[in-house]
């Protein structure tokens, strides 16, 4: 926590408890909806296709006596580009750098393979931090949904029962993990709920729209890069590359007389604009960038880049 020490408040009694808390599981299991909940506001996109997330996120929760610093991470899978190696590094980095470790875990289905693949990484990177599990989707899951095969997973802490979808558990939760957290300062004003800047905020947005709208093929193949955000008096102005590898996707991404595009546009101007609290002027074109995903100066631009900063998060 060594790189926030300047920033923090001197709001904060000797008591007080802050640290960092590693969000982990398998993709699709509902921790970026869960930080979402618990924040009452949108810093994470949130999807039911797997690999939504792929950079690290902090959601800054404040409450007088704990500062949660959330790290919302990309889920643990055996990645097949480029990319996939950086989302699968940014995850491991953050069970590195965490004070506890919050492992969700979805019972409304059975374990699968990468369940047992997050408990061995979770135990060779960080074998002495506290872990807390969170059974997720509670209010999927039949009555009669057997946890013991999920509790067996790794020695834990303490155990979470949660609905992120519709907020159940989640008072339980926090008040259940702050004994985990060291003592410690308020890292961050009281109001501040991410350290996401804005341009990074609208980009996301607009994937998570393309995301949600295009078949399946497309959400793995998109990249979003913001090249013009200016404020004037009453509007934001917003342009948006979406770049994609192939025509074929291309085509899908602006769909039929550009029905999708606009779609697609329409519904990111309606979220940032409750975001921003303004109108926004947005503007969204299409390129063909071919496998992008491997291409490591490309996805250094757009921010998929695990370099040298501090504690080994994205430099």
């Amino acid at each position: 926590m060594d790189e926030l020490d300047s920033i923090f408040s001197d709001d904060w009694s000797e008591d007080h408890r802050s640290g960092l808390v590693a969000v982990v599981g398998r993709p699709n299991v509902g921790k970026s909806t869960l930080i979402n909940a618990i924040l009452g506001q949108k810093i994470a996109i949130v999807s039911s296709k797997p690999q939504t997330t792929r950079q690290r996120q902090l959601g800054i929760y404040t409450r007088d006596d704990a500062q949660f610093l959330f790290v919302d991470t990309p889920g643990i899978h055996d990645p097949r580009t480029r990319l996939g190696d950086y989302m699968v590094k940014v995850a491991q980095n953050a069970l590195h750098d965490a004070d506890v470790i919050l492992w969700i875990l979805d019972v409304s289905g059975a374990l699968r393979e990468e369940d047992t693949v997050i408990a061995d990484a979770i135990k060779r990177a960080a074998a002495n931090t506290p872990k807390a599990l969170v059974l997720n989707k509670i209010d999927l899951a039949g009555e009669d949904c057997d946890r013991r095969d999920h509790l067996a997973l790794i020695k834990h802490d303490l155990v979470f029962e949660t609905s992120a979808r519709n907020g159940a558990g989640l008072p339980n939760l926090i008040d259940g993990l702050i004994p985990l957290l060291p003592l410690g300062p308020r890292y961050y004003p009281s109001h501040q709920v991410s350290e996401s800047n804005l341009r990074f905020l609208a980009a996301e947005i607009i994937r998570e729209k393309i995301v949600e709208l295009t078949s399946d093929e497309i959400p793995y193949a998109v990249a979003v890069e913001i090249s013009r955000f200016s404020e004037k008096k009453d509007i934001n102005i917003i342009d948006a590359i979406v770049y994609v590898e192939r025509e074929s996707q291309k085509g899908i991404v602006i769909g039929k007389r550009g029905k999708m595009i606009k779609r697609i546009g329409s519904d990111a101007r309606a979220d940032l604009e409750r975001l921003l609290e303004r109108h926004v002027h947005l503007q969204t074109r299409v390129k063909v960038l071919k496998n992008w995903r491997s291409n490591e100066q490309f996805m250094k631009r757009v921010g998929y880049f695990l370099g040298k900063g501090k504690k080994g998060q994205p430099g």
